[in-house]
């Protein structure tokens, strides 16, 4: 896995200038639509073994791509032109210009939550940018990682794009290349040592990573339809999703009764017994179950729990489980939950909701339900997130014209549609002049009274 072996292959295309043209993006991007269209089944499969993933959510992943990839087909004319920007007046006759061009040979690390969509959705956006790639899938969904190094070498030549399969150790020796930009999807623990490992050959990096995404539910919130959305979106991948709300804040009078209506969204979702249903995802391996079962345990040997709590080793299947706490601080709440576990806390007010958020550091997205304009322009302006979504959960990150991305503890960077663009894009200033007028001002001796120049140049 030496420098020569294969990224100054990667990099050859692009310091040609082969990867600048809009027709070679173009191909590149038809190869993805094409790689879609034709693998769907297996796709599909592939999830299904690595996280029994109904077969709705996982089309969600393909649609994402595809999604994505309209865009980036429809506005890459667009992105590829280059910017004019007004010059001061002193500069005239004069253009100054700014034009993206092509970092380089891009690495990205995808996680194994959405093993498929989140470690190509990037690829899209660093071909049209006129990269070339590494891509290493996530080994814990040793399926799909299978599949994309399978598949990809059938679309793409190994100058566009290769795939490096491995474990940890594999990932730290790829870290060690000079890549001209590393693209990672994963916990913050694993995010520290990409960065760490990224500094020593001062490479830039875009980190997504997640954290405690808190739901906010105030008075005015439609109780059944918040229940339904905070249900379906705590569930979704069986909990695993970064977005996915952590944890809730509910004002004290409306507690009960959404308590009472999420019951009965589970129950509509996934009948009396959920681990028998096939809508319900399971967790990615027997550490992550461990760990998600203990918490389990402690709630319920605390009576904390108020609906759910089974789970099943052998399936790897946990039921939808609410627990109600007391504190923010609760020991639940020390570590991203990342599973299909929803604790409860009561707040007097949207003011109280706001100083738990607080305490947290800032999270990947935030969700409120109910309340005012008011009140949604009181949690834009006194809190801080990679995202924020009112009266819903999750859908914001399948809008390809939005950035996405996190903040502070959540992620650095962004992505999706021109953001995505952007973040794999140098942009280059350009001032171009004529030759005339060539004033004589400008050079030694300085002839020129101060306060003129402050006047002509200030």
């Amino acid at each position: 896995m030496t420098k020569t072996s294969f990224l100054n292959q990667l990099r050859e295309p692009v310091l040609s200038g082969l990867t600048r043209s809009e027709g070679w993006r173009r191909q590149q991007l038809s190869r993805i639509e094409n790689l879609l269209e034709e693998n769907e089944k297996e796709i599909i499969h592939s999830l299904s073994v690595d996280l029994g993933k109904p077969t709705s959510e996982a089309i969600f992943e393909i649609i994402a791509l595809r999604q994505e990839l309209k865009l980036a087909q429809r506005k890459l004319n667009q992105w590829m032109k280059d910017k004019h920007v007004a010059i001061p007046l002193s500069l005239r006759p004069g253009k100054a210009i700014v034009r993206r061009e092509p970092l380089g040979c891009i690495l990205i690390i995808g996680p194994w939550n959405y093993p498929f969509s989140l470690t190509l959705q990037p690829l899209i956006s660093a071909l049209a940018a006129g990269n070339t790639a590494v891509l290493k899938p996530s080994e814990l969904s040793a399926s799909t990682s299978k599949l994309i190094s399978t598949i990809i070498p059938k679309y793409f030549p190994k100058d566009v794009v290769q795939v490096i399969e491995g474990d940890g150790k594999t990932a730290e020796e790829l870290l060690l290349n000079p890549f001209d930009h590393i693209f990672f999807t994963g916990g913050s623990s694993i995010g520290k040592k990409v960065m760490a490992a990224a500094a020593r050959n001062l490479t830039p990096v875009t980190l997504e990573l997640g954290g405690q995404s808190p739901a906010i539910v105030i008075k005015g919130a439609d109780i059944s339809t918040t229940a339904n959305r905070l249900i379906w979106g705590k569930g979704l991948n069986a909990g695993q999703t970064c977005i996915a709300p952590n944890h809730l804040l509910v004002e004290e009078e409306i507690k009960q009764p959404l308590i009472t209506s999420m019951k009965s969204s589970i129950q509509n979702f996934y009948g009396a017994n959920p681990l028998d249903s096939e809508h319900l995802a399971k967790i990615i391996n027997a550490n992550h179950f461990k760990r998600l079962s203990n918490l389990i345990d402690t709630a319920r040997e605390n009576n904390k729990i108020v609906i759910g709590g089974e789970y099943d080793f052998e399936r790897l299947k946990i039921a939808p489980t609410l627990v109600e706490i007391e504190d923010i601080n609760s020991s639940i709440m020390e570590e991203e939950i990342f599973g299909p576990i929803l604790p409860i806390i009561s707040v007097t007010n949207l003011d109280k909701a706001i100083e738990k958020v607080l305490a947290k550091p800032r999270p990947l997205a935030l969700y409120l339900f109910g309340g005012n304009e008011s009140d949604q322009e009181i949690i834009l302006n006194k809190t801080s997130s990679g995202n924020v979504c009112v009266n819903d959960v999750v859908l914001q990150a399948g809008i390809p014209t939005l950035p996405f991305g996190g903040v502070g503890a959540s992620g650095i960077g962004n992505y999706h549609g021109l953001a995505g663009f952007e973040t794999f894009s140098h942009q280059k200033s350009i001032l171009k002049k004529p030759f005339w007028p060539d004033l004589k001002f400008r050079y030694p001796p300085y002839n020129l009274n101060p306060q003129i120049i402050k006047r002509l140049l200030g």
